[in-house]
């Protein structure tokens, strides 16, 4: 969520005489956040976030506004995308593919209790069994393939021992067969600054434009490690619990499930890790850009693939 793509209240005005929204009070730039450009847009009748997507095409767009229209008429805590007055989602603005969607109420946090993360677990098993009915189906961008290529191209900057490390999880992502879990919609960007809290309830899941079809535990794990996760990369066994334990009250785990959890932590640890340093070493041009430092979830990584066993014992000792 920042500003590649600059739109004036000049350009922004008139565009807006397409919606049902009123006249426009107020246009501020949204500074975090990495991927596309994101305002929010204040009318006469409220607010709302403008986004541009700067890497997804036209033709890759409905499948994401479907979804949060999907989820939040199922009662799901996130944005609906808002109509046009001939009805339709998805509009161009400044050469870029636009679109208008609901803002949450609440804000994002800096340090999850376990209270909030039991929350997070409630309303992430809430999502997965909602999106079970969704009848769209995307490709994950960060798949295999993407974190192979992705290897390929930022190895030559790491250290030595770094090089190891990635070597290692490469392997044991080709080790591991995801296919045979659970699957079905996930967020795959669970991040805190993605979760708006209103007290220790959530008021809205942000930031769709990644999610896909994927194994459900893999939706967990990227979360536990945003979530749950101690300043030196180790997790928190009591914040584990809760979400795990909380999740797992609304769509039980399955003994497969159980099996791949130690090896799924690394995994969701190896894709951030990736996208971060290609973010580092070949960066995209923007106004307010907030780049993440990868230095984050190598140790994160470091941490699960050090610490299989404790990793293991989490998972007995939630439920």
């Amino acid at each position: 969520m920042s500003v590649f793509t600059t739109v004036s209240a000049d350009e922004l005005s008139p565009w807006l005489a397409a919606y049902p929204l009123g006249d426009l009070l107020e246009l501020q730039g949204i500074a975090s956040g990495i991927s596309n450009t994101n305002y929010f847009v204040t009318t006469t009748t409220g607010r709302y976030v403008l986004t541009l997507f700067e890497e997804h095409s036209p033709e890759e767009l409905p499948y994401f506004l479907s979804l949060m229209t999907h989820l939040a008429e199922r009662g799901v805590p996130c944005p609906h995308p808002v109509m046009r007055l001939d009805g339709v989602q998805l509009d161009e603005l400044n050469g870029k593919p636009a679109a208008l969607v609901t803002c949450l109420r609440g804000r994002d946090i800096i340090e999850p209790s376990a209270t909030k993360c039991a929350e997070l677990g409630r309303v992430l098993a809430n999502m997965h069994v909602a999106g079970a009915s969704f009848t769209g189906n995307n490709h994950d961008t960060r798949d295999v393939l993407w974190r192979e290529a992705t290897a390929n191209k930022v190895f030559g900057f790491l250290n030595a021992d770094d090089q190891v490390m990635l070597a290692q999880t490469m392997k044991r992502q080709a080790d591991l067969n995801i296919q045979s879990l659970p699957q079905g919609v996930i967020h795959a960007d669970l991040f805190r600054d993605n979760v708006l809290f209103e007290g220790d309830q959530i008021g809205g899941v942000i930031d769709f434009y990644y999610a896909c079809r994927g194994a459900y535990l893999y939706d967990v794990a990227i979360a536990v490690n945003d979530w749950c996760v101690n300043a030196d990369g180790s997790l928190d066994a009591l914040r584990v619990k809760a979400l795990l334990n909380a999740y797992h009250a609304i769509r039980p785990f399955t003994p497969a499930e159980q099996s791949a959890w130690p090896s799924m932590l690394p995994i969701a640890a190896l894709r951030f890790w990736l996208s971060r340093l290609k973010d580092k070493y070949y960066p995209q041009a923007g106004e307010l850009t907030h780049a993440k430092d990868p230095h984050h979830f190598q140790k994160i990584l470091q941490w699960c693939i050090t610490h299989q066993a404790e990793i293991s014992a989490m998972w007995i000792n939630a439920f």
